[in-house]
């Protein structure tokens, strides 16, 4: 493993200490580097220097370029308009660069000098409940995101936060109790691997008696003391809703072509025992207080109706616990006992009140710091066709895997219609689909900033053009069918070729990896490195139409073009991997 100096940094080097030599006044200056379409880079530090310094622009600029020296990197340096330099790299410097990322097995991306531990909870499902369509963005957001940080070096622990608690409990194990035949009955549409089918049906049959019967409501909350305290048959109940619904996540996360680790669901029952111990220090220190008969924590700058402090209540007055003592005792738990110093959450960006009070309870208690931090990845809503929240005909929730199954069915119809062509199997045709269907739902979820609602569209999504995971697979493809028909003919680095303003193009692009990745991981914004891979693929698109690979006009420069469109295949592959999306070698 090798990291390779990205041209921008090193071109950002070579200028930082011309600047230094040049203009040993103006200290450690930034060149503000950027690219540039009049050259490969602009850099236009030397205006705000030439403030500083009281100046002319254009004279320092000069005196710079005069300071630069002899460089394998550099073809030319100009003094534009006021003050700009307009550099332009050379073509050896770029082959020679991207070499290096050829040779190297992470293409040349370092790692982090000081990799932390962050963990990272998402994909958060209710017990006894069908996922549906809302569940989709915290899993495929939690799951890149954590691709990606392990990418750099991070250590990364997941916690599925499972919705595994709480007074419905009680009422699904009375109704159980009284109606013990209702969980084995087979349900209507059940085929014996949706291990939903039975409990979600339960649920909805729970729920009727207990809204319409007051006797059967009582009974039910007796229960939810029963399991609070630890009864026997109540928990054995208990942990059987919570066993059939594992078997049916991992069903549907199996479909999401997601890998979930059953040491990291740790739902709210996992905090049960801590609440008590996490109220207790928040009182003593005292950050929380006593009001109306509840242990809160009240915020100056966060204020409701009437700017009447919104408080956090951490212990209801009869003595229970809500969702901000589960939410705070994991966060003890994640600091002290993971040694986290990063916390991560993917969810609702309709919680980011509740989240943004718990961070602020726990910095208060000691808990996170400036070395322990929190980030709450607050995510947008899926959104039908008209823009509203999306839902069947009938005005009900979508189900998560009818929507993954009919992603893979239009995915499927699209890789048959170009199957006869590559010549694919029907194993290939089905196995493919799948792998496009879901990296459609998937890319279209990503490809968005995670805090914006999206269309869900699935026509768009598995369009061969524009922006989405399709173009990105079938560019991948077309590149591993370029290598399968060249022959002899074998990828190779030329140094000594000049290269066409669509190689430069597509080359200097290749090169940006490392430093894009490292600004998408450091944003949390999977949205940047799927911004990145499209633009990548739209690279070359235009290089196809400009340099003819196969048959170029020397044995050298057709080595050199499968050198580059082979690592354009192989950043491609990666950069989808770290999203959680496949590319298929033929489509």
């Amino acid at each position: 493993m090798a990291s390779v100096p990205s041209l921008a940094s090193t071109v950002q080097q070579h200028l930082a200490d011309a600047l230094a030599a040049a203009l040993p006044d103006a200290g450690a200056a930034d060149p503000l580097l950027r690219r540039s379409d009049r050259a490969d880079f602009q850099a236009n530090g030397i205006l705000a220097l030439a403030k500083k310094l009281k100046g002319n622009p254009r004279e320092l600029a000069t005196q710079v370029v005069g300071a630069l020296g002899e460089s394998g990197t550099l073809k030319e340096v100009e003094v534009s308009g006021p003050g700009f330099l307009n550099i332009t790299v050379a073509d050896r410097a770029i082959t020679e660069t991207l070499a290096a990322r050829w040779a190297d097995d992470r293409l040349g991306v370092p790692l982090k000098e000081k990799p932390g531990v962050t963990v990272i909870d998402y994909a958060q499902p209710n017990v006894a409940k069908e996922m549906h369509v809302g569940h989709l963005r915290s899993a495929v957001i939690g799951d890149a995101l954590r691709g990606m940080l392990d990418f750099t070096g991070e250590k990364t622990i997941g916690r599925h936060h499972i919705g595994d608690w709480g007074t419905q409990f009680g009422m699904l194990i009375q109704y159980l109790i009284e109606n013990p035949e209702e969980l084995d009955a087979d349900a209507p549409d059940a085929d014996g691997a949706r291990a939903m089918s039975n409990l979600n049906r339960v649920y909805k049959a729970s729920r009727a008696v207990f809204d319409a019967d007051d006797d059967f409501k009582e009974r039910a909350r007796k229960r939810v003391v029963d399991l609070q305290s630890g009864d026997e048959r109540t928990l054995a109940l208990w942990q059987r809703f919570v066993d059939e619904s594992k078997v049916y996540f991992y069903s549907v996360f199996e479909k999401l072509d997601m890998e979930i680790r059953d040491e990291e669901i740790v739902g709210e029952s996992a905090y049960n025992d801590m609440m008590a111990e996490t109220a207790r220090l928040l009182e003593e220190s005292g950050v929380a207080v006593r009001s109306e008969g509840a242990l809160v924590v009240f915020f100056d700058e966060i204020r409701g109706k009437d700017d009447q402090p919104v408080p956090l209540i951490v212990q209801k007055k009869d003595g229970g616990f809500g969702y901000a003592a589960s939410d705070l005792s994991a966060i003890r738990d994640r600091v002290f006992g993971l040694h986290a110093t990063s916390l991560l959450y993917v969810v609702d960006v309709r919680q980011s009140l509740h989240f943004r009070m718990v961070f602020e309870a726990a910095r208060r208690a000691g808990w996170l710091t400036d070395e322990v931090t929190a980030h709450n990845m607050g995510y947008g809503t899926v959104l039908g066709a008209d823009g509203k929240p999306f839902k069947t005909r009938e005005g009900e929730t979508v189900r998560l895997e009818d929507l993954l199954d009919e992603a893979a069915e239009r995915a499927t119809a699209v890789v048959r219609e170009k199957a006869e062509k590559v010549g694919l199997s029907e194993q290939e045709i089905v196995e493919n689909g799948r792998y496009v269907g879901i990296g459609a739902v998937k890319y279209a979820d990503l490809s968005t900033s995670a805090n914006r609602d999206y269309k869900f569209d699935l026509d768009q999504m598995v369009s061969l053009s524009g922006d989405t995971s399709v173009y990105l697979q079938y560019a991948y493809a077309r590149i591993q069918s370029i290598l399968r028909k060249a022959g002899k003919a074998k990828p190779a680095a030329h140094p000594e070729l000049a290269l066409d303003p669509a190689e430069r193009a597509l080359g200097l692009h290749l090169d940006s990896f490392g430093e894009q990745l490292a600004e998408a991981t450091a944003d949390y914004a999977p949205h940047k490195l799927a911004a990145y891979l499209y633009e990548l693929a739209t690279h070359l698109t235009k290089f196809y139409d400009q340099c003819p690979v196969l048959k170029a006009d020397t044995p050298e420069q057709v080595e050199n073009r499968l050198f580059l469109v082979d690592l354009t295949a192989r950043t491609l592959r990666q950069g989808m991997a770290l999203l959680g999306i496949r590319t298929p070698e033929r489509l």
